[in-house]
This record gives C-alpha cells, structure tokens and sequence, in this order.
C-alpha cells in the first residue's frame, strides 16, 4: 500500500472524529488549545489502536482467508463508507455535542468514532500492510484534523459536519473498490 492511499484512507477514517470535533468546538464558547489538544489526542490514539488491534485479530486467521483478502478489505471497507454516508444524511441519531472535555464524555466517542477503523485494521492484515507506521499515520492524521475540527466548529458552526463524514464514506469506498478492481485485474 503506498503512503497516498495510506492517506486517503486515514483522511477518509478521520472524518467520524473530525465530525464529532466539529460539534465539541461548537459547544464551547471561547475554544482554548486544550480544548482542541484533547480532542486531538482521544481521537488520535483510539484512531491509532483500534487498527492495531483490528490487525492483531486479522492476522490470527490469515492462512484461512489469504485468497479472499482484496474481497474481505472491499466489504469492509464499503460497509464502512456507506454506513458513514448513510450518518452525514442524518441516518445516525446519537448526540455528538455537548462542552464536557473529560474522559468519561470523550472516550465514548472515540471508542464509536474508531469502530470503523478496527474493521480497516482487520483488512490491513489480509493486504499485509506494514502496520507500525499505518498505524502511527492514522493517529497523527486524525489528531490534525481533530485539532482543526474543533477550532472549525469553534468558528463556522455545524454545517460542515455531514459533508465531511459523506467524504469520508465515499473515500473508504473508492479505496474498496480500488482494491478490489486491482485484485480481479492482476
């Protein structure tokens, strides 16, 4: 996997919690670099782990699916996506806002904002990605937006929330399709 779609696809994962991001910088009057510091780093860490953990579990059964990886990384990565565009049309109800930055409001969000990128994880093993720096990448890209995330709905407010994470859908699923069309050619 080359470090574009390494990108693309910590962008596309990164958008849950750069929604979420959004509405925490909308809740609070005068956002301060601790604010946008512990969103960072929730998200950025839960972002990081769970594919790691999703690789751990993926690469246990690896022998028994190798032949239909690109097709498991596909549906995965395809669930995901139309789940996320399926949430920015208003499809999930769960309450993203609210001014508590304390670790009992924001672990739950991150647990649920990564859930997706434990699922990439468990694709990550089949495609025998180099999980280390995946990994590192994922987090590092999501602690970026998040930051920029609550500074954003600090200043703009919550109408770019449902486009960001319809982009994050439709990026997963061109990744999914990319590689499923690379299999099937190849």
């Amino acid at each position: 996997m080359s470090l574009w779609e390494l990108f693309v696809i910590a962008v596309g994962l990164s958008m849950d919690a750069f929604a979420v991001s959004i509405c925490k910088g909308l809740s609070v009057r005068k956002c301060g670099l601790r604010h946008m510091l512990t969103c960072g780093l929730y998200f950025g860490l839960f972002q990081a782990a769970m594919p790691l953990i999703g690789y751990l579990l993926g690469s246990r059964f690896e022998s028994l699916v190798t032949s239909v990886a690109p097709y498991i990384a596909f549906a995965l990565l395809a669930i995901i996506g139309f789940n996320m565009i399926h949430e920015s049309r208003g499809g999930g109800e769960e309450d993203k806002s609210g001014d508590d930055f304390s670790p009992h409001a924001l672990i739950p969000l991150a647990i649920a904002t990564s859930i997706d990128a434990l699922a990439v994880g468990v694709s990550f093993a089949f495609l025998r990605v180099d999980i280390v720096p995946a990994v590192s990448f994922i987090g590092i890209i999501t602690f970026v937006c998040c930051v920029a995330g609550v500074k954003i709905g600090n200043l703009f407010g919550s109408r770019y929330e449902a486009k960001a994470e319809f982009f994050g859908g439709v990026v997963l699923i061109a990744m999914g399709l990319k590689i499923l069309i690379e299999h099937l050619i190849s």
